[in-house]
């Protein structure tokens, strides 16, 4: 399982997705876009994001890529299946899929305010989101994140 993260703003949710990362044993993270790297332009941890990582930022196999439309692209060559983390019309209950007979599989989670742009969404296999009970529309990128990865572990 490897998980794709396009434009996400905040260090503190990068970080919390590094922690999670390790707890569930994901494969490999590509940050792409702006998400921020755990090490900077001077090869430093950024301290936002090991603050919330613990250590994981170290142990996640991690990778930058500008464009998550060119990585999603290839890693479908590579026989993965890419699920959109997303609310949507075509968008159906994380709870009433099941992948593990989809063999190779790779989640995408998006931008904190704008989620995933409708070019990625086209491009996924499928579109699952979490349903809501309360008031709220969505929840924070890093919950959704492990409630996904923890599911379909």
């Amino acid at each position: 399982m490897i998980v794709i993260l396009q434009d996400i703003r905040s260090m503190h949710n990068v970080g919390s997705i590094f922690r999670t990362a390790d707890a569930a044993g994901i494969e490999k993270l590509y940050l792409c876009g702006i998400t921020p790297e755990p090490i900077d332009r001077f090869k430093k941890f950024r301290p936002r994001i090991s603050k919330v990582a613990l250590g994981a930022e170290k142990s996640v196999k991690w990778e930058k890529c500008k464009s998550a439309l060119v990585l999603i692209r290839a890693i479908k060559r590579a026989g993965y299946k890419i699920f959109a983390i997303e609310q949507s019309k075509k968008s159906v209950s994380y709870k009433k899929i099941k992948i593990r007979e989809s063999g190779k599989v790779a989640f995408i989670f998006g931008n904190e305010v704008k989620g995933l742009n409708k070019t990625i969404l086209r491009g996924s296999d499928k579109i699952l989101e979490i349903p809501m009970s309360g008031k709220k529309e969505s929840l924070n990128v890093a919950v959704a994140f492990g409630i996904i990865v923890f599911h379909f572990k």
